[in-house]
């Protein structure tokens, strides 16, 4: 990288230098990006100040400077040598075209259940009365700040055990303005949330045992009691169905992201028959289940 540079070759050349890593989709992308390019633009944007959702077209012309492009240089090299997730290296993360802070306290958000709302695809399960929403196993707040954003007539609780990650998720709760209609509750799943909710939404932890040890180091960055789910990733989810039905209006539905694992969902709920619902990865990461289902 020459001190007369440009924005777009910097991005191309991270991106090689990326590929050359062997950081790719299979190992070590899917934290708000899967191909290497859009991994190096989310590096060189934050590392020169542009926001990320900046027209290539009209900056991939600019002069980079030599100090600037030493700071993304030093940022990639920490992206592979230390393989240290972006996010958590530019402190922001976009999730369905939200911006939010994110740092080492909490996951990285990429809940399919943020399209499911944003989407519409829940509309129909919803109606006139839905004015309670719990986002439980908030994070850093992201699923509760776009319930918000796309359902305003609604007020939400966002719970989560870990008071770090409530730190953060009170972060972006702030930034967006919405500390009015969104409450921060410490909680050790329903433990302290009476409810009762029109939606409960919950990304759990969920990854099994197996796949927790053959995580690439990215993912393994991530604090481990967001991810992992016991031995068959369904601890915490035990704990909620059962328990979830009470914190249900009549009309209420629980929405529950458990990625790859069907398989192990079926095997432990084997009397259940939950929607599934489509997402941009399939029809196999989340899905629903109305209060009748779970009584």
């Amino acid at each position: 990288m020459t001190p007369a540079t440009r924005v777009l070759p910097l991005i191309e050349a991270a991106a090689a230098q990326l590929d050359a890593a062997g950081i790719t989709a299979e190992n070590g992308l899917g934290q708000g990006t899967l191909a290497s390019f859009d991994e190096a633009a989310w590096l060189v944007l934050c590392g020169l100040g542009f926001p990320l959702d900046s027209n290539l077209q009209d900056i991939g012309e600019q002069a980079v400077g030599s100090h600037d492009a030493a700071r993304v240089q030093d940022l990639l090299r920490q992206r592979i040598e230390q393989r240290t997730p972006t996010a958590y290296l530019t402190r922001q993360a976009w999730l369905c075209g939200v911006p939010f802070y994110v740092d080492e306290r909490t996951i990285i958000p990429r809940s399919f259940i943020a399209e499911l709302m944003t989407e519409g695809t829940l509309d129909v399960w919803l109606s006139a009365s839905t004015h309670r929403v719990l986002d439980l196993c908030t994070g850093n707040g992201s699923l509760a700040v776009i319930a918000a954003l796309t359902y305003p007539d609604v007020q939400i609780d966002a719970a989560d055990i870990s008071p770090d990650a409530l730190a953060v998720a009170r972060i972006n709760v702030d930034q967006h303005g919405l500390s009015e209609r969104i409450t921060l509750i410490e909680s050790d799943g329903l433990q302290h949330c009476a409810g009762p909710y029109d939606l409960l939404i919950c990304n759990p932890p969920y990854v099994n045992a197996d796949s927790m040890v053959r995580l690439p180091p990215e993912f393994r960055a991530e604090p481990a009691l967001a991810l992992a789910g016991g031995a068959d990733g369904m601890d915490f989810v035990r704990q909620l169905l059962a328990q979830v039905a009470s914190r249900l209006t009549q009309e209420g539905v629980l929405v529950l992201e458990i990625g790859n694992e069907r398989e192990h969902f079926e095997r432990a709920f084997p009397a259940l028959a939950p929607v599934w619902l489509p997402t941009s990865a399939g029809d196999e990461q989340v899905l629903l289940l109305t209060r009748e289902q779970l009584s």
